[in-house]
């Protein structure tokens, strides 16, 4: 018998982060619950490729991540929310009354590449170190860090936020996204 639990028994653990993480890239709830339902499956059937004492999370993360752009890959066409409506069904009304409203970050994020919304999410949201980011998405570190880099720039600019200017806002995600590496701010 191994010395490590079964790590089936921790897949549970992850699913808050893995929800959030497919949100950040499916823009759409029915969407993102379907990939974290594929992203379980896959894990569960192929869970003796899983090494004991390695990082779940991180793992997950990237079949999650893999899933996705297959997916999209598959997709023969993608449908266009040119007037923003399907996304402003999907906004709620934002919980702190701070100088950046949520719909607004929202509306800024969304306009990022894939590529530095998935880098902020994964370096600023989720925590992971660039090594980690840059590992699950099969790039380099400094790669990652250009992206994510570029992404908060990017969402400083569409937010029209002048340099050294704090931001009043009491959701720490949020925050954690557009923080440099997860530290301070712009």
């Amino acid at each position: 018998m191994s010395d490590h639990p079964d790590p089936r028994d921790e897949l549970v653990d992850h699913l808050p982060a893995l929800r959030a993480f497919a949100l950040s890239l499916t823009r759409n709830g029915a969407a993102a619950d379907d990939l974290v339902q594929d992203t379980i499956v896959k894990a569960w059937t192929n869970i003796e490729k899983f090494q004991a004492g390695t990082n779940m999370r991180a793992w997950l993360f990237t079949i999650l991540r893999n899933t996705f752009y297959s997916n999209r890959r598959k997709a023969k066409r993608e449908v266009a929310d040119v007037d923003g409506v399907f996304t402003a069904s999907l906004s709620e009304k934002p919980a702190h009354d701070g100088r950046l409203q949520m719909t607004d970050f929202k509306k800024a994020f969304e306009q990022l590449p894939d590529e530095q919304r998935e880098a902020l999410i994964l370096v600023g949201a989720q925590g992971f170190s660039y090594e980690e980011a840059a590992a699950m998405c099969g790039c380099a570190i400094g790669t990652i860090k250009s992206r994510a880099n570029r992404g908060r720039g990017k969402l400083a600019e569409l937010l029209q936020l002048e340099d050294g200017e704090e931001l009043t806002m009491t959701d720490n995600a949020t925050m954690a996204v557009i923080a440099q590496g997860g530290q301070g701010s712009f």
